[in-house]
């Protein structure tokens, strides 16, 4: 036996079950074809809060009026933009390989197939360096990952040049004057920020009726205000019929409210959703179960193939990379006869637009759907003194409680910086709080997050400042 574990696929959540499997006494090896730290660290979730953060600083210094401040000449560099964003994506890629030589878990540059084996599929890696190398290990974990969602027929697939999907648009040499998003969930909100913050003109196209259709539905619509205050455009309940180049950019064809309409840009970015990859990995051959474009699992993150796990996005939503690292470590500590950490410990998600926006566990609609009778509170930052003084009053905080057990059903936050505030309550969901602990639970003065406190108050009618 070669291993006692072999992770395919070094993103979030491979290398992670990768590290603990370690910390546990296992021999580990780990697969990667691309670059260590995955689409998370490389193309998705660090570089681009890296660009979001130089677009929301070129933004701020158009609006220093109030602070009794002034700049003249404000101005960017798009390349050093997109250089500083690619440079931390390095600095912490990187990073991911310090850690695995630290933990000695050997690194294996290539790609992988997988065939019968036992006590779990044989692995043959096609090494980057050239040839080929066996592998048996008594458990195979798949952390492949997910890519963009592409509909060909009609024109939605990058093509390198004007359709970008969130690749591309990471790494162009030019900010685009006019840009279509097809897709409104956080990817494409976030580009649309960004962009919209360097100047471009945005358009955000939406099949649904409503953007960020996940979140609930009183933030969803107060996201639309607050981004149509910044300049973004919407059309909700479009259907794309076609997206082609021209001689100039890109022109799409809509179907909205029974009517046929063009709308034409310079480029226009495909955000649809995200799709596992699950070919040419053998899984067919295997018999491995999949659906939907993701593996099927079971307890513990099992496929229904003796040995083999999967996680991550390739093993469905929510597409997170720390729902993958968490299903790592559950997955790993299951494999060494540890008591694994509760797999379905509530997910927080966060889109990090300007607002940011950041919810956990139900939305007021699905906990009435699920049959709760629930109590909501609502507390907004206008009246925050944190957020007065530093200028940040937009947005709320909206929390759900089970009205018969005092239970935290959800919590729903658009706002600044509200994505390092939903922790708070994911904790408290995760500990089994109820409004009770909540309420005794003391917040520091003045913080943002006292409104966190608040909302708390008025589900149960005791807001103290409103």
């Amino acid at each position: 036996m070669d291993f006692d574990l072999v992770v395919i696929g070094a993103g979030p959540g491979g290398y992670v079950a990768a590290i603990r499997a370690t910390q546990l006494g296992m021999k580990v090896a780990i697969i990667e074809r691309e670059g260590l730290g995955g689409v998370c660290l490389n193309w998705g979730c660090i570089p681009t809060k890296a660009l979001l953060k130089s677009g929301e600083l070129y933004e701020t210094l158009g609006h220093l009026e109030p602070y009794g401040l002034a700049v003249t000449g404000r101005s960017y560099d798009f390349t050093k933009v997109i250089e500083r964003s690619r440079g931390v994506s390095k600095q912490l890629s990187s990073g991911v390989a310090f850690l695995m030589k630290k933990n000695k878990i050997e690194v294996i540059e290539g790609t992988a197939k997988l065939s019968a084996g036992s006590p779990a599929p044989k692995i043959t890696v096609a090494l980057k360096a050239g040839g080929r190398r066996s592998l048996q290990a008594k458990h195979v974990i798949l952390a492949t990952g997910a890519r963009a969602r592409t509909i060909p027929a009609i024109g939605l697939a990058p093509d390198g040049d004007k359709i970008w999907s969130y690749r591309e648009a990471m790494t162009p040499k030019t900010a685009p004057g006019r840009l279509i998003v097809i897709g409104s969930g956080a990817i494409g909100i976030e580009f649309a920020s960004f962009y919209r913050s360097l100047g471009s003109e945005v358009t955000v196209i939406e099949a649904l009726d409503r953007i960020l259709p996940v979140e609930d539905e009183e933030v969803s619509v107060a996201a639309k205000k607050a981004f149509e205050r910044r300049g973004l455009k919407f059309k909700t309940s479009a259907k794309v019929t076609k997206l082609a180049k021209t001689a100039k950019g890109v022109a799409i064809d809509l179907e909205l409210a029974g009517k046929a309409e063009r709308l034409e840009a310079d480029v226009a970015i495909v955000a649809i959703g995200i799709t596992g990859n699950i070919e040419d990995l053998g899984l067919e051959a295997l018999g491995v179960k999949t659906g939907r474009g993701h593996v099927v699992t079971g307890p513990h993150c099992a496929t229904n193939v003796a040995g083999l796990y999967a996680i991550g996005d390739v093993a469905g939503p929510p597409w997170l990379a720390h729902k993958a690292s968490h299903e790592g470590v559950h997955c790993v500590e299951h494999l060494a006869g540890e008591q694994p950490a509760n797999l379905t410990a509530p997910i927080p998600g966060c889109t990090y637009a300007n607002p940011q926006i950041a919810s956990v566990g139900l939305t007021e609609a699905a906990a009435k759907a699920a049959g709760h009778e629930v109590r909501v509170g609502r507390f907004p930052f206008k009246v925050n003194g944190k957020a007065i003084a530093a200028g940040e009053t937009e947005g709320f905080v909206k929390t759900v409680f089970d009205a018969k057990t005092g239970a935290l059903l959800g919590a729903h936050l658009i706002g600044a910086e509200v994505t390092e505030m939903i922790q708070g309550y994911a904790i408290a969901m995760t500990l089994e709080a109820t409004e009770a602990e909540l309420m005794a639970t003391v917040f520091a003065h003045p913080t943002m997050s006292e409104a966190m406190h608040e909302s708390v108050l008025d589900a149960y009618g005791r807001a103290l400042h409103i």
